[in-house]
């Protein structure tokens, strides 16, 4: 009986180890998965983070940057008024003597609908 007992206590003490192994086991699992998921989201930071740079380089390249399209416009649009006003400065005139003219020369006429109702 002796022997049933201490063999009992052997496997008792071998269940207890194993359990102990497998526990490890799985804290050493949990540490592995959690430090490649680490490294994972590590690694897709920094290929975000080269995307995006290639991103701005390509729209630097290609659109150019949102001062220089704003300063673009703003020269366009100044170019485009001094145009305006160089235009109105050599038309005013002559447009003025037009606009005159037609008002002297006033010629009164009947109206293509009037009817004389005075016969």
């Amino acid at each position: 009986m002796a022997s049933n007992t201490q063999g009992i206590q052997q496997l008792l003490a071998a269940e207890k180890k194993a359990a102990e192994k497998v526990a490890e086991a799985r804290k050493r699992k949990a540490r592995r998965l959690k430090q490649a998921k680490d490294e994972a989201t590590e690694e897709i930071e920094k290929y975000r983070v080269e995307r995006d740079q290639q991103f701005k380089d390509f729209e630097a390249k290609h659109v150019g940057s949102r001062e220089g399209v704003a300063n673009k416009i703003d020269a366009d649009t100044r170019l485009k008024i001094d145009d305006m006003n160089r235009t109105v400065t050599n038309h005013k005139e002559r447009v003025i003597q037009e606009i005159l003219t037609h008002i002297y020369n006033i010629e009164p006429e009947l109206h293509k609908n009037f009817k004389n109702s005075a016969k």
